[in-house]
């Protein structure tokens, strides 16, 4: 471990020389203080790594410093020292946040030990933080429009509650995010977020899946093993494509939600929780209550917060900040050097209509990046990889358009995308249009498409 700062505190001299002579052989900077009010100003204003405090002292106790440092910072490892320790003292320090309790006098090798362990502890405290840090990073929703600012109102007025939450969307358009962002900004934010895809876990394993099972309670259940529910407990569970839950499923989830209790496959012994649901479908479940697939009164019980993510269609506007945050993600992972999209690329990607939404999007920029190794995507990297027939915007055909000219735009668009496709091959865009040579290069000249005049 390298040496970091430590802060002793002691009203005894002697004994804060003494430490202060052990720490410092082996390469700690050390800062002392002989009350427990200057060392709280001390902390105030220096980066402290570890704190070792002495439980009896004049005027403010080591409990009550303990108290307000770990008030300050909540993560400081601080272990406690005492010559007339109890249990009941030990205890009561533990519980007030201390890394450990040491008794006087100590000896140089138990006192180094002690540091090492609660700065190792700390470190692996620093990366946990990194690691949910670095997932939140890859979790957190991106968007400025107006669409996106109503949701995350909605979100951050919802989160604190405990009331479930039905969140209806298109495939690909980032409801686990909605639902991870949920939990994130709610009081179980510390706790576990738990999620299954009923659509992907067999009719015959989903009840073991969400409630456990005990050993032997079936073909291949070799030892007991907590379900969702159970691993949830204090936290969020998030239950995506609730619409392909079969009924059977859909009738014991509604005892659980009931009654907050429940028994793993093959036990009697009833088991009680505490979880918050959020579910997700992409099915249009008053249909699906209507054709007798989903069960109304599930429907009610779980649809206390109803959620709509809009689809990407709805919120082009964003799809520049999603392009730059997918560039980032993807080049770190795949050891790439850093991209950046033009704005005629940027503009192609806007009109697109994105039946896939932002998963789509995800792909299409994870496919540039590993098909490319310029740093700068231009237009034609992405007419290569965009599908040709989800490029038409729907709004070439609103208002009151003549049909001719409706028809004429869609043509030109189309052999412009194909050109482009082909890398302005005329022959190949012809044979792929079913064109004679000499019919497209009259249709190019109707529509005035070169390669150094074309625009989106």
């Amino acid at each position: 471990m390298a040496p970091g700062t430590i802060l002793l505190v002691d009203d005894e001299e002697n004994i804060l020389q003494s430490l202060s002579r052990a720490l410092k052989l082996e390469g700690y900077k050390v800062e002392t203080s002989q009350n427990g009010s200057d060392a709280l100003n001390l902390l105030k204003n220096q980066p402290i790594e570890l704190m070792m405090i002495d439980v009896k002292m004049p005027q403010m106790n080591g409990l009550e410093v303990l108290s307000q440092a770990i008030k300050m910072h909540p993560d400081l490892p601080v272990i406690m020292m005492s010559g007339h320790g109890t249990i009941e003292t030990a205890v009561k320090a533990t519980r007030l946040g201390a890394y450990d309790f040491v008794e006087k006098p100590l000896t140089t090798e138990k006192l180094l030990l002690t540091i090492d362990n609660a700065l190792r502890f700390k470190k692996l405290q620093d990366e946990n933080k990194d690691l949910k840090d670095q997932i939140r990073e890859r979790f957190h929703m991106i968007g400025k429009s107006k669409c996106m600012l109503e949701l995350y109102d909605k979100i951050l007025k919802i989160a604190p509650t405990s009331g479930r939450v039905f969140i209806f969307g298109e495939n690909g358009t980032g409801k686990e995010l909605v639902a991870r962002a949920i939990h994130n900004n709610s009081t179980r934010k510390n706790r576990l977020f738990c999620k299954i895809n009923c659509a992907a876990v067999p009719k015959e394993l989903i009840e073991s899946e969400l409630f456990g099972h005990e050993k032997g309670s079936f073909t291949g259940a070799s030892k007991t093993r907590k379900g969702k529910f159970e691993i949830a407990d204090q936290g969020t569970l998030f239950l995506d494509e609730i619409g392909d839950m079969h009924l059977e499923m859909q009738a014991k989830l509604l005892r659980v939600l009931q009654e907050g209790e429940f028994e793993r496959v093959g036990s009697s012994e009833t088991t009680r929780i505490d979880v918050r649901i959020i579910v997700a479908t992409n099915k249009n479940i008053r249909q699906e209550i209507e054709k007798g697939n989903f069960r109304e009164d599930l429907y009610y019980r779980l649809n206390v917060i109803p959620f709509i993510v809009p689809s990407l269609r709805d919120h082009a506007d964003d799809v520049p900040l999603l392009v730059e945050h997918f560039l980032k993600i993807v080049t770190s992972e795949n050891g790439k050097q850093p991209m950046v999209a033009s704005d005629k690329a940027i503009e192609i990607l806007k009109q697109y209509q994105w039946p896939g939404n932002i998963r789509e999007l995800k792909n299409i920029i994870e496919r540039i990046v590993i098909l490319f190794d310029s740093p700068n995507i231009d237009e034609n990297h992405i007419i290569q990889v965009l599908p040709l027939d989800g490029h038409i915007k729907k709004t070439r055909f609103e208002g009151k358009k003549p049909l001719r000219d409706i028809l004429r735009d869609v043509e030109k668009e189309v052999i412009l995308l194909q050109l482009q496709r082909n890398n302005w091959h005329i022959s190949q865009t012809a044979k792929d249009l079913a064109l004679e040579r000499s019919h497209l290069y009259k249709k190019m000249k109707q529509y005035n498409i070169d390669r150094g005049n074309n625009s989106y």
